[in-house]
């Protein structure tokens, strides 16, 4: 183990004596590492190959799991089963009713099998060292095929200092007036799948607030936080089915179904269901907006929350299909309070 490495597990250990209810996401933070780094010197960590489509394709083994996805302000937490991972390329999908993920795995690096008292799990994480997903043991897991895992695809170099690459320089957003937005609203107004809204962005150059400015009249605006809870608190007690989607750049993971139990905890907002949880941090939003997409199927409505730097924190959309109309019931709690 080189010096740095040991000089780290050093300085973690102290920081966790001095410090113990601070979260790992939020050492690394304040230590000046990434989360990845303080994982890969923690004591009851294997490091796996970096093989992670290998790896995510043997999940199902696992049986009933819990699947985790952050960004920096909202944690989506969904219990289930990863009965379906496809995996083209670069891209995978995980489709079930209960664990849903969209994966781009050109972002993912580096995986570990962690255990931190009777918990295990698999970590995955960014060339930058960022959480992008992880894997829970439940009591009912198949512990047996979590072992085989680990036992198939640990590392050799448990104790190499990771290779952890700086985070890519945020796009610089054009001037609005450099946009070509006639022709951006009537793409917009021209939408068949909502799928197809990134690459309508990505066309037209335009970052996904400077949309919100460029939408088409009456197909974006803006809704405060008050409004949105109150919405969810109705969504929750005429027992509406939702879509909570919570990503970042290596994932994206999907609930479809109910946010029944809502509780306030300081500055986070939570959904807090048996196999459902989300926590959302209040105080990192700067704004929200409705938006309307077309397609086949007619609007789509979407409530998107974003934070100072115009990164998507959280998605709502109302539980639907492809193929199928919106649902009336999510249509009518955002007229009743928009």
């Amino acid at each position: 183990m080189e010096e740095t490495t040991i000089a780290l597990k050093e300085q973690y250990a102290l920081f966790r004596k001095e410090n113990p209810k601070v979260r790992i996401r939020d050492a690394a933070k304040q230590l000046g590492v990434s989360e990845a780094e303080l994982v890969a010197v923690s004591d009851t960590v294997i490091r796996l190959q970096d093989d992670v489509k290998d790896i995510l394709k043997e999940v199902p083994s696992l049986g009933y799991v819990m699947a985790l996805t952050r960004n920096d302000f909202a944690v989506h937490e969904r219990k289930g089963e990863y009965r379906k991972v496809g995996i083209n390329g670069h891209v995978g999908l995980v489709v079930n009713p209960d664990i849903d993920l969209r994966l781009f795995l050109h972002a993912w690096k580096f995986a570990f099998a962690v255990v931190e008292g009777d918990r295990k799990s698999l970590q995955f994480f960014g060339k930058d060292g960022e959480a992008i997903h992880k894997i829970y043991l439940q009591e009912t897991s198949n512990v047996d095929a979590y072992n085989e895992l680990v036992n198939k695809f640990r590392t050799t170099d448990n104790n190499q200092p990771l290779e952890i690459e700086a985070p890519a320089a945020r796009a610089i957003e054009k001037v609005d007036n450099d946009i070509d937005s006639q022709g951006f609203q009537q793409a917009w107004l021209a939408l068949k799948d909502t799928h197809d809204f990134h690459s309508l962005l990505r066309n037209y150059g335009v970052t996904r607030t400077q949309a919100m400015r460029l939408a088409p009249e009456g197909h974006a605006f803006k809704m405060d936080l008050s409004t949105l809870k109150t919405i969810l608190e109705q969504v929750s007690a005429r027992e509406l089915e939702i879509m909570v989607f919570i990503g970042n750049k290596g994932c994206i993971q999907i609930h479809t179904g109910y946010a029944k139990k809502l509780l306030q905890t300081g500055p986070w907002f939570n959904v807090l269901d048996p196999e459902f949880n989300m926590h959302l941090r209040e105080d990192a939003i700067e704004n929200i907006w409705v938006v309307k997409k077309p397609t086949d199927d007619g609007i789509v409505t979407s409530i998107e929350v974003y934070d100072a730097v115009g990164d998507i924190i959280v998605q709502f959309f109302g539980k639907r299909k492809p193929g199928l109309p919106e649902r009336e019931d999510w249509r009518q709690v955002l007229a009743d309070h928009t």
